[in-house]
């Protein structure tokens, strides 16, 4: 079955996307795609979600869905329970044209299609951030009550996905994953660089100097 909003879009789609916005989804996706490189994960940007089999259904397309135990493939859109479950994790960006929807009206679209996790977050200091009361925020799904509750960040700031594995937390226009051990979590391109220094720093301990070789 072909859905119409695969063929056709949406609102969000005839919506203008800021470099900012577009910078911080591909660096995220990037992070979680290393982050579970060893293990089955399907990790999409703005795919649309759909619930029913109406072929007029308007769909949900996240900024970014993380559905583990499930191996990435390409897909026009993902219909929950014949596609496969919902995901686990979903991120949006919020800009001006898109916060209050984000804020007061996904938390309850999510929950009800059984995502497990959902994060909001306002990569820039516009005056709506402060009707969000912050720049991050994060719900956790309630299944008994189907419902998202919002969750509390720790001392610093941040919040822990459990999911994830990782604590969230803001970085001006970024957003940061971190492990247990306050280590951020990297991206491919960012690991590799990081082993290459390290590599270097012990050649130089070892009186090599690796520009020469």
């Amino acid at each position: 079955m072909e859905y119409y909003y695969d063929s056709h879009p949406t609102a969000e789609d005839l919506m203008g996307e800021t470099s900012m916005h577009g910078d911080l989804v591909h660096y995220l996706v990037e992070v979680l795609r290393w982050l579970f490189r060893e293990q089955r994960c399907a990790i999409y940007e703005n795919l649309n979600f759909y619930q029913t089999l109406n072929p007029k259904e308007y769909p949900v397309a996240p900024d970014i869905a993380v559905i583990k135990g499930v191996a990435h493939r390409h897909l026009r859109s993902w219909a929950i329970g014949k596609t496969g479950q919902a995901p686990h994790v979903v991120f949006e960006i919020a800009s001006k044209e898109t916060w209050h929807n984000d804020l007061k009206e996904k938390p309850l679209k999510y929950a009800l299609m059984g995502v497990e996790e959902y994060f909001l977050y306002d990569p820039e200091t516009p005056p709506h951030v402060k009707h969000m009361g912050s720049r991050l925020i994060g719900w956790r799904l309630n299944k008994a009550r189907l419902a998202m509750e919002e969750m509390l960040p720790d001392q610093e700031g941040r919040l822990w996905s459990q999911r994830l594995e990782s604590f969230l937390a803001a970085d001006g226009a970024y957003l940061r994953l971190y492990e247990n051990n306050d280590q951020r979590r990297l991206t491919e391109a960012e690991a590799r660089e990081q082993k290459t220094q390290m590599l270097e720093e012990k050649l130089r301990s070892l009186g090599v100097n690796p520009d020469e070789l």
